[in-house]
Order: structure tokens, then sequence, then C-alpha cells
């Protein structure tokens, strides 16, 4: 476990004058390339650490931890980090952040941020687990419509173990999806179809991409460690 203090990442070659966000760090090709799965670009080898919301926010890690979802969240997150997110540890807190046991109405068990926009979210479903995902509506319907009534379902409920196991809903925003995933195998089958993955990396950058992560305070360090395999 890291016990650096907490400071903002340091920009690399990358880096342009007067970009904002992942912009940073990573150029438009390079993202392009991360984007089609063609290039994992270089993260960086340590993370920054804040030891006092690490301590902050132990209790709810803790109280997560001895949910009966604790593994499926642990293994979940591990994927999402794993393939979601570019270069995650230069990035986290900072441009993404995870929490645990948010104090929201909707009452998740986890989530995941970035800009001022939430990304992905787990619930308890008995003692299961349901999905919530938000992507961009283009990226699945035919020719990149925001017509609501051409969603690919046939695309969508391949992408799961079982039909009954998906659902949809359309936000109050243009161009953007909301998708419910239920059941552990069914979650890591979506993460693990290709074009979903695309679709949820394209989100991911839109955001990452619009500056610094509105939600910094509640970064859970003990959760993202599983993400970051630490």
């Amino acid at each position: 476990m890291s016990t650096r203090k907490s400071k903002a990442p340091e920009t690399g070659k990358a880096a342009r004058r007067g970009a904002k966000g992942l912009r940073q760090f990573l150029d438009a090709g390079q993202q392009r390339r991360w984007l089609d799965g063609q290039a994992e670009p270089r993260d960086a080898d340590q993370r920054p650490d804040s030891p006092e919301l690490r301590f902050k926010y132990l209790p709810r890690y803790q109280k997560l931890m001895r949910q009966p979802q604790a593994q499926d969240v642990r293994g979940i997150l591990r994927l999402y980090g794993r393939t979601c997110l570019p270069i995650p540890r230069r990035t986290e807190r900072y441009y993404w952040s995870v929490s645990c046991l948010p104090s929201t109405s909707d009452k998740p068990l986890t989530r995941v941020n970035a800009s001022w926009m939430e990304l992905f979210s787990l619930y308890a479903d008995g003692d299961g687990l349901r999905a919530r995902f938000l992507v961009h509506l283009s990226d699945f319907t035919a020719e990149r419509s925001s017509a609501q009534n051409l969603v690919d379902e046939e695309l969508l409920e391949g992408c799961v173990a079982a039909p009954e196991d998906l659902g949809y809903f359309f936000p109050r925003s243009d161009d953007l999806l909301g998708i419910y995933v239920r059941g552990a195998t069914s979650i890591c089958k979506f993460l693990a179809s290709g074009p979903v993955l695309r679709a949820i990396r394209a989100f991911n950058l839109t955001h990452m991409n619009r500056g610094r992560n509105a939600y910094q305070a509640s970064h859970c360090y003990s959760l993202a460690d599983h993400m970051l395999d630490d």
C-alpha cells in the first residue's frame, strides 16, 4: 500500500499546452488506438495516494466486504478497471474515481465517475448483483442515430447470458442510453463483448476528456486497489 501524499499526476510527453482532461496524457491518435483495442498506452508505475481519504472510507469498504456480493464486486471492478479506463493509475481520482456505498437515493454498492458523470454502478440484487452502465445511445443504433426507437436490442441481448438479464432506459439527455445487466455472469460477459467494450470506452473517453473529476473527495482507495490489482 502506498502512503505517499496526494498530489495531482504530472503530465508526460503527450501533454499539450492548454489541454485538459485525458488530452494532457494521450493525444487523439493514442486515444483512438486504445479505443479500438490496437494499443495499450504505458501507464504510471506508481499511484498517487491520500492516506486521509483511504482511512476515511475504510469503514465503508469493510462493511461492503462483509456483504454476500463482495467477491463478485471485487472481480467485476478489477475487470472494469483493466479494460474500460485508459491509463487508470496515472488518472486515478483526478480524472476518474470509485465510491463505496455512496450516500445517494438509489443506494449503489459502488459507483465509478468521471468529470460530473456517472459511468458505472453496481447494486445489490438479493444476494446477487445488478449493474448500470451509461453509454452513448448512438453506439447502439443503426447509422449512429440518436432515435430511441432504433436501439439494436438483438445486439444487446447477445451480449448477456440470458435476454431477461438485460434492460435499458433513456436518461434525460441527448445521445444517452442507460443499460441494466443482472447477475455477475451476464455483467462479465457484457464487459467482454467487443461492441459493448468499445462503447463503454468511448463514453468514458468523452467524460475523462472534459476535465477534472468532480468526485475526487469520495474516492475509495481500497476499492481502487482491486481495480488496479494492488
